[in-house]
């Protein structure tokens, strides 16, 4: 086979002794990443898949042994080491892709919610990943036990991204001086989120830009973006103010580093069905770059984009909520092959159609199965 696949996971330690081994590691690694692009969300359809298409998948490997029984497959991946398959895994990732000067790289948390076991005493996994806008790919995760700690998962995260030329954005949860350094450490600009976290700023910010506007921004040399769009029943409207801040003015601005631009954001909806209430909302930013109120209302949007391309493709098209995968390091290893699988299904440009429809024909087809998983053999 072609060494692609090799080349990502051969230094991957295989967990298990000797005499256990009947199953090479990259085997079970093929069948689950081919299994999981076919619509399998465990370890019983991961096995049945083998079992139907155990010709298919001898194209690429023997399978001297056939396949292992589902509990052979949650025994290994539960013992594989998270941090190596991750490694791995982002070898991979930038194998496909690069960064890409001014690229959006959306940083942002997920709960697993059914990862948790309440008889062992054991939370729910909080997976942090990071977002390509520009190449539609998750780029890396990090998990942490609970969202009140992505303010140490997102440092380790960025740590192992390649990030030069990117904006990165965070929520405020990540609005931190320690994480805007780190990411102007990696040559790369911020776009953070402001919310009571970071109590006088947000406060100093939002009271400078009531007043500014009050005034019509009358004497404060702004820059000033607006767009709408209609759809669903309903027509949204943006603006996006962006200023220069003044360090001698608050001091709070001084540590932070390269501080260049405040923004604010109003967006509106108006439901055109007369019956759902209109709605109306401010958000507040702080960034490293310059004054550029389009590039910034841009770079937030593609942001919230998190939540639609991932965060909703996971739970509805790979039905991450609903997996009961909880033991050991499996949850986050198998939160890993869904992220592989979402890629590669993403970055299929042979149909078009939806992911859950791609996911359907895969399943049924081997030659479109073969045409995605040749990106990563």
């Amino acid at each position: 086979m072609n060494k692609g696949l090799i080349e990502h996971f051969e230094k991957l330690t295989d967990p298990r002794v000797e005499r256990t081994k009947r199953y090479p590691l990259i085997e079970i690694i093929l069948l689950i990443i081919a299994g999981t692009v076919s619509g399998c969300d465990g370890w019983k359809s991961l096995k049945d898949f083998g079992e139907a298409k155990l010709d298919w998948l001898r194209k690429f490997l023997p399978y001297k042994d056939g396949i292992p029984v589902d509990d052979t497959l949650a025994r290994v991946m539960r013992k594989i080491e998270t941090k190596e398959f991750q490694a791995c895994f982002m070898k991979w990732i930038q194998s496909v892709s690069e960064a890409t000067l001014g690229d959006v790289v959306a940083i942002d948390g997920k709960t697993l919610r059914r990862s948790h076991n309440r008889r062992d005493g054991v939370t729910a996994i909080h997976m942090v990943s990071a977002w390509s806008s520009e190449n539609g790919l998750v780029l890396g995760q990090e998990k942490t036990a609970k969202k009140s700690n992505e303010i140490t998962a997102i440092p380790q995260l960025l740590d192992v991204l390649e990030l030069k030329g990117c904006i990165v954005t965070i929520d405020a949860m990540g609005c931190q001086t320690a994480i805007a350094e780190k990411i102007i450490q990696k040559k790369a600009d911020y776009i953070l989120a402001l919310k009571g976290n970071q109590g006088n700023l947000h406060v100093e910010v939002m009271d400078f830009f009531e007043t500014a506007l009050a005034a019509d921004f009358k004497h404060v040399q702004h820059e000033y973006f607006e767009e709408h769009d209609a759809g669903h029943g309903r027509i949204e409207f943006r603006q996006c103010w962006a200023i220069k801040p003044c360090a001698d003015s608050f001091l709070s601005f001084k540590k932070w580093p390269d501080l260049k631009s405040l923004i604010m954001i109003k967006s509106r909806r108006e439901f055109k069905d007369g019956l759902t209430k209109n709605t109306e909302d401010t958000r507040f930013y702080i960034a490293s770059i310059a004054p550029n109120a389009e590039k910034t209302l841009t770079a937030v949007r593609q942001h919230w984009g998190i939540e639609n391309q991932l965060h909703w493709s996971l739970d509805m098209t790979f039905r991450e909520d609903e997996s009961r995968i909880r033991t050991e390091a499996s949850p986050e290893n198998f939160a890993i092959m869904r992220h592989i699988a979402l890629n590669l299904i993403k970055n299929d440009t042979s149909r078009k159609a939806s992911m859950k429809r791609k996911r359907f024909m895969a399943a049924l087809e081997d030659d479109f199965r073969e045409t995605i998983i040749r990106q990563v053999i």
